[in-house]
C-alpha cells in the first residue's frame, strides 16, 4: 500500500509518498507561493528537481504533484491508481476529534466550522481536500489526521482559561495544544524505549522555529504550553509566547494597533527575532552569541529559562519525571541549548553524557547510566505517523 501524505498551506503544499510495506519514502516535495508566482521542489533518492511553475491555486499544485509521481525524470510509480489513499495534517479538530477519521462531508463541515479557531490553517487544509479530490477521483479514500488530537486527553483543570465560563460554551475558548503529531510520535518511541506504559512520566519537547511542550502521564498528555492558538507557551522564533494580556491592551494603545496588526506583532515580529534584532533562525542567533552580541545573548537565555521553567512545573504536575525528549529541528540539533536545559534539571539528579549529547539529528540516549532522569534525542515523523493512520483506518 502506498500513502500519499499532505499538508497544505495556505499558499503552500507538502507531500510525501509512502510505501507502507517498509515504511520508505518513495518522493516527497513542496509547492510554494501557490497563487503568487510558483515554485516547485520533488525529492526522490535518485535525485532532486526544482523549478518556477505558475500554480494559481491548489488544484493546480496537485496536478503539479502528480505529474513529479508519474512522469519524467523523478518518476516513482507508473500512475495513481497505485495510491491507495491520501492522510492530511490538520491543524485544529477542536474538542470534537481525539483521533484520526476518514473524511466524510460532515467531519469536511466540522473542519470548516474550526476554522475561527485555525483561520490561517483550517481553509487551507478544506482546499487540500478539494484539491486532492479533483486530481485523484472522489473514490480515494482520504484521512483527516488532526494536530489537536493527541492532547485531548488533558483534563478541564488544564484546558480551561479563567475567562468566564460562557465563552468557552459560546466560544470554545480553550487549551488545545498543537505539534500533537509529532509530540505522539517520539512519545511512542520513548515509551518502548523506556519499556513500558503504565506509570510513567515523560515531558517531550517539540523545539523548532514554533515551539511547545508537552506532559505525558501513561502514554496520556495531561497538559501541554500551546493553548487555543500556538501563541502560546515560551518563546519561539517570531512568537512573543505568553506574556502578562494588559501588555497587548496597552500596546494597541500606545501604537494605535489594529486587533489584526497587533496579532501579527505577536505572531511574527517578536520571540527570539524581536528580543536579539538578529533573525528568528537559532543558527543566526548562536552565532551572534559566539560572536558577543548582547541581544542574541538575551533572546537565548531568556528561552532557555522559560524552558527549564515549564519543563520543572509539568515535573510537579506528573508527580515526578522518569524522561525528557528533544525532537524537531533545533531540538534534534541543537545540542548546546539540550545541555543547558538539562543542567537546568540538575536538581532532579539529570546528569548529561556530553559526548552522547553532541551527536545531531539521530535518535539517541544523552544522559549517563546514573542519571536519575533519562533524556532522548529522538528525530520526529509526522508524515509516518499521518501515513500509519491513514493505513489503519482504510484497511479496518
Amino acid at each position: 500500500m502506498k500513502i500519499l501524505v499532505i499538508n497544505a498551506g495556505s499558499s503552500s503544499l507538502k507531500y510525501q509518498l509512502i510505501d507502507m510495506q517498509d515504511e520508505k519514502v518513495l518522493a516527497k516535495g513542496v509547492c510554494e507561493r501557490i497563487g503568487i508566482d510558483g515554485h516547485f521542489t520533488h525529492k526522490t533518492d535518485d535525485g532532486k528537481w526544482e523549478f518556477d511553475v505558475a500554480m494559481p491555486d491548489h488544484t493546480a499544485a496537485f496536478e503539479q504533484v502528480k505529474l513529479a509521481l508519474t512522469k519524467g525524470e523523478g518518476k516513482v510509480i507508473d500512475n495513481l491508481s497505485e495510491v491507495s489513499a491520501i492522510g492530511h495534517r490538520v491543524v485544529q479538530g477542536g474538542s470534537k476529534y481525539d483521533r484520526s477519521v476518514l473524511l466524510t462531508d460532515e467531519v469536511i463541515a466540522d473542519i470548516k466550522a474550526f476554522a475561527s479557531l485555525a483561520p490561517l490553517h483550517n481553509p487551507a487544509h478544506v482546499q487540500g481536500f478539494t484539491a486532492a479530490t479533483a486530481a485523484f477521483g472522489p473514490d480515494i479514500p482520504q484521512v483527516a489526521v488532526f494536530d489537536t488530537a493527541f492532547h485531548q486527553t488533558m483534563p478541564e483543570k488544564a484546558f480551561m482559561f479563567g475567562v468566564p465560563y460562557e465563552y468557552y460554551e459560546k466560544y470554545d475558548v480553550r487549551r488545545y495544544g498543537f505539534h500533537g503529531t509529532s509530540h505522539r510520535y517520539v512519545t511512542d518511541r520513548c515509551l518502548k524505549l523506556l519499556g513500558k506504559v503504565e506509570g510513567t512520566r515523560i515531558i517531550t519537547c517539540h523545539l523548532g522555529n514554533g515551539s511547545s511542550i508537552a506532559a505525558v502521564k501513561d502514554g496520556k498528555v495531561i497538559d501541554t504550553t500551546m493553548g487555543m492558538t500556538p501563541l502560546d507557551g515560551f518563546l519561539m522564533g517570531t512568537r512573543c509566547g505568553a506574556i502578562d494580556p494588559s501588555v497587548v491592551t496597552f500596546l494597541m494603545e500606545k501604537e494605535n494597533l489594529t486587533p489584526a496588526q497587533m496579532d501579527a506583532v505577536m505572531n511574527k515580529k517578536s520571540g527570539m527575532q524581536g528580543i536579539s534584532g538578529v533573525s528568528s533562525d537559532d543558527r543566526d542567533i548562536a552565532a551572534a552569541v559566539k560572536e558577543g552580541n548582547p541581544r542574541a545573548k538575551l533572546a537565548w537565555d531568556m528561552r532557555s529559562y522559560q524552558i527549564i521553567k515549564y519543563v520543572a512545573g509539568y515535573v510537579a504536575a506528573l508527580g515526578g519525571l522518569d524522561a525528557i525528549v528533544f525532537t524537531a529541528g533545533i531540538g534534534e540539533n541543537s545540542s548546546a541549548l539540550r545541555a543547558e536545559i538539562l543542567e537546568g534539571l540538575a536538581f532532579l539528579g539529570v546528569k548529561v553524557d556530553a559526548e552522547a549529547n553532541a551527536q545531531r539529528g539521530e535518535e539517541k540516549e544523552i544522559t549517563t547510566p546514573d542519571s536519575a532522569v533519562r533524556g532522548f534525542v529522538i528525530p520526529t515523523n509526522e508524515e509516518l505517523v499521518i501515513a500509519r493512520d491513514t493505513r489503519d483506518l482504510v484497511e479496518g
